[in-house]
């Protein structure tokens, strides 16, 4: 298996849906979260933007797009906005390695963090981020941009106190 690691072209989003829709199929062994399988997905127009801007990588297996990684600038940290990995391809190491990669992608061009916001008790999301040296960050202590999207993901439906924010230092 030959993984690829680069920028998304615009070519490259039209299988992006696709991708997200299969990563959120792991959710429906989560009774209270299985209603994100079916959630909306970004769309595709969105994902061309993220692209466009430069914001936007794709991890390939064997010349297949398996997942991929977008994310906003928030000041001087790299928000990720959305990692998924088609279904089939979780657990083998490649989103580990595209955040890897794209913590790179953000050192150089000067960032000092990557952040995210993600659910506290699900195994893959910060658990993981934690063991991959993503720090807790404090409700109260969140820069205000940061504390924006927590309050945008409780307008959307999200429980407040089922979310979190992390945060891994670049520098």
């Amino acid at each position: 298996m030959n993984i690829i690691l680069r920028s998304t072209t615009l070519a490259d989003t039209a299988a992006l849906p696709a991708i997200e829709r299969s990563a959120g199929q792991r959710f429906l062994h989560i009774p209270e979260l299985a209603w994100i399988a079916d959630d909306q997905i970004m769309p595709a127009a969105r994902h061309r933007a993220f692209a466009a801007a430069g914001l936007s990588w794709l991890a390939q297996a064997d010349e297949h797009p398996v997942g991929f990684l977008v994310a906003e600038a928030l000041d001087s940290s790299l928000f990720i906005a959305e990692l998924s990995l088609h279904q089939a391809w979780q657990g083998k190491g490649i989103g580990r390695r595209l955040l890897s990669y794209v913590a790179g992608q953000a050192r150089a061009k000067g960032y000092t963090s990557l952040t995210l916001t993600t659910f506290r008790d699900v195994p893959w999301n910060a658990p993981l981020y934690a063991r991959l040296g993503f720090e807790l960050l404090a409700d109260e202590t969140l820069p205000v941009l940061l504390r924006q999207k927590r309050e945008e993901e409780a307008a959307h439906g999200l429980a407040y106190e089922s979310r979190c924010a992390m945060r891994l230092m670049l520098t």
